[in-house]
Formats: C-alpha cells, sequence, structure tokens
C-alpha cells in the first residue's frame, strides 16, 4: 500500500466582497465561572476573617479611657469604644453604597425611558 501525504483541511478562499469568514466556534470554557454569589461567599469569608482581627484587638484592649467627641465626654472601656468606630464606619459605608446603588438605579430608568422599547414577540 502506498504511503499517502498527510491530508491538510480544505478552506474556502476569502470572501472577495472584502467580509470577514465567521470566526471559528470556540472550545466551552472549564471551570466554573464568577457568579454573584460566588462574590457574596468570598465577601462574606473576608468579613469574618476580619471581624476575627477587630474582636482580637477588642479583647486585647480593656482599659478605660476617657472620650471627647463634639463636646461630650465619656470614660468607657477602650473596646466598647473600638466596637462603636467600627459599626460608626460600617454604616458610613454603608450609606455610600447605598447612595451610588440609588444613582446607578436612576441613571439606568433615565436610559431605558430614552430608548425605543423593544418590540414585543409575535404571539404575546
Amino acid at each position: 500500500m502506498p504511503a499517502q501525504p498527510p491530508s491538510s483541511p480544505v478552506t474556502a478562499p476569502p470572501p472577495s466582497n472584502g467580509a470577514r469568514p465567521p470566526p471559528a466556534p470556540q472550545a466551552p470554557q472549564r471551570g466554573r465561572g464568577h457568579t454573584r454569589i460566588s462574590g457574596l461567599r468570598t465577601g462574606l469569608i473576608a468579613g469574618v476573617a476580619v471581624l476575627i482581627v477587630v474582636l482580637i484587638f477588642i479583647i486585647q484592649n480593656t482599659h478605660a479611657v476617657n472620650i471627647s467627641f463634639l463636646g461630650a465626654h465619656l470614660h468607657l472601656s477602650l473596646a466598647v469604644a473600638l466596637l462603636l468606630a467600627a459599626i460608626a464606619g460600617a454604616l458610613l459605608m454603608a450609606a455610600a453604597g447605598t447612595a451610588r446603588i440609588t444613582q446607578l438605579r436612576l441613571a439606568l430608568r433615565r436610559t431605558r425611558h430614552r430608548s425605543p422599547a423593544a418590540p414585543a414577540p409575535p404571539g404575546r
């Protein structure tokens, strides 16, 4: 039996009108994609790690201190003062995040009202 040269794939010549040929189909990607729930899980794990570090810091600093803020003078545990400061910081971050989400939703709503509505599919 005579040896045959290796066959090469047959390709069509490029179109003469200057259009590009359609892209070759991509192989499906392996692995898991990033989802909202996976992001939430990662954020919760990081938050718990930070909380543990903050709690250790608070537990190690339990002596009483004098605190003055906007004319108020308090004498309380440093642990309580640190905990209150952490809570205040978290509330400020939540307020900033809420304001940004509200701003983005309003912008999206304005964009939807300006663009024409897509036609409804037939039969509905």
